[in-house]
C-alpha cells in the first residue's frame, strides 16, 4: 500500500480544474460512443422473479455544520434520478453506466441545489446528493456476481462515522460524466435493478431470472489511521469479498479494492465522560 506514504492535499488552479473537466468530459463522451461497450438501456415493468440482494440507506442524517435543506433537496434529486434507472435490465454482455442512463443533472430537468463534496469540503451544486444512489448500487453489486468495470473511491473522508454499518470505503463517488459507475453482466442470466425513494430510506435490490447460487460477505482488512508529515491525517483499508454457497459453505475470498482518503477531521476525538 505505497499510496499511504504519498497522500497530500493538492491545490490546483481554477484554470487547471476547468481544463481537466473539459478533457475528461470529452473523453467520456467518446467512450460512450466508441462501441467498446454494449450499454444497457432496456426497462421492463415486470419484476424478475428472484432477489439476489437488497439494501437501504437512511435519507436524512444530521451532519455537523450542514444545513438540513441540503438533504431535503437531495431527496428531490434522488427521486428524479431514480426514475431513469429503476427497472433497468442488464442482459448478459451488457454494461450498466450510471451517468449514461441518468444524464446530466440540470435545473431544466427539475434538479435543485444539493450538497456536493469537493476537495475535502462541501458546497451547493445542481443535482447534489446523487452519490447516495451510486453508493447504494455499488454496495449491492458487491453482493452479486456482476462485474464492477469502473468505480471511483472518495478521496476525502469529510465526516466522522455516524452509526456506520458498512466498511469504510464501500461507496462509489460520482461526478457527471467522467466519474462514472459501470457494471458489466458477465453471467448467463438477466439482472434487473430496482431502486426507489421511500419515506425514510433510499431502497434498492438486484433481481435475477434465476435463483441465486452464491451469497457474499464484504469485509475490510488493514484498516488504519495515519498521521501525515504535513500535519493532517489519512485513512486506509482494503476490501475483500467472501463467497459462500447458497447453503452457507465457504468457497473463496476475493480482493476487491483498497481505499486511501485524506481526513477532514481528527480521528482522535475526545470521548464523552457519560459514555
Amino acid at each position: 500500500m505505497d499510496t499511504i506514504n504519498k497522500l497530500k492535499p493538492i491545490k490546483r488552479s481554477k484554470y487547471r480544474l476547468i481544463a481537466g473537466k473539459i478533457y475528461y468530459t470529452l473523453s467520456r463522451y467518446l467512450l460512450w460512443n466508441s462501441g467498446k461497450f454494449k450499454f444497457a438501456h432496456h426497462k421492463i415493468l415486470e419484476l424478475l422473479e428472484y432477489e439476489y440482494f437488497s439494501h437501504k440507506t437512511l435519507l436524512l442524517r444530521e451532519l455537523k455544520d450542514v444545513d438540513m435543506q441540503y438533504q431535503y433537496n437531495k431527496i428531490i434529486n434522488l427521486k428524479i434520478a431514480v426514475k431513469k434507472i429503476d427497472s433497468i435490465i442488464i442482459k448478459p454482455g451488457e454494461t450498466f453506466s450510471y451517468w449514461k442512463l441518468i444524464g446530466k443533472p440540470t435545473f431544466k430537468k427539475g434538479y435543485v441545489p444539493g450538497m456536493i463534496l469537493f476537495c475535502g469540503s462541501y458546497t451547493m451544486g445542481i443535482g447534489g446528493g446523487l452519490c447516495q444512489l451510486s453508493n447504494l448500487i455499488y454496495w449491492m453489486t458487491l453482493h452479486t456476481p456482476l462485474t464492477i468495470v469502473e468505480r471511483y473511491r472518495h478521496s476525502f473522508d469529510v465526516f466522522p462515522d455516524s452509526n456506520r454499518t458498512q466498511p469504510f470505503g464501500s461507496g462509489a463517488t460520482c461526478v457527471y460524466p467522467y466519474r462514472d459507475l459501470m457494471i458489466r453482466n458477465d453471467t448467463n442470466e438477466d439482472f434487473q435493478l430496482k431502486v426507489s425513494v421511500g419515506h425514510s430510506y433510499l431502497e434498492g435490490s438486484w433481481l435475477s431470472n434465476n435463483k441465486p447460487i452464491y451469497k457474499y460477505e464484504v469485509i475490510e482488512k488493514n484498516h488504519q489511521f495515519k498521521s501525515e508529515y504535513w500535519g493532517g491525517f489519512s485513512r486506509h483499508n482494503e476490501l475483500y469479498r467472501k463467497r459462500y454457497s447458497i447453503t452457507g459453505k465457504f468457497i473463496d475470498e476475493q480482493y476487491i479494492t483498497e481505499n486511501h482518503a485524506l481526513m477532514m477531521y481528527s480521528p482522535f476525538l475526545e470521548t464523552s465522560s457519560e459514555i
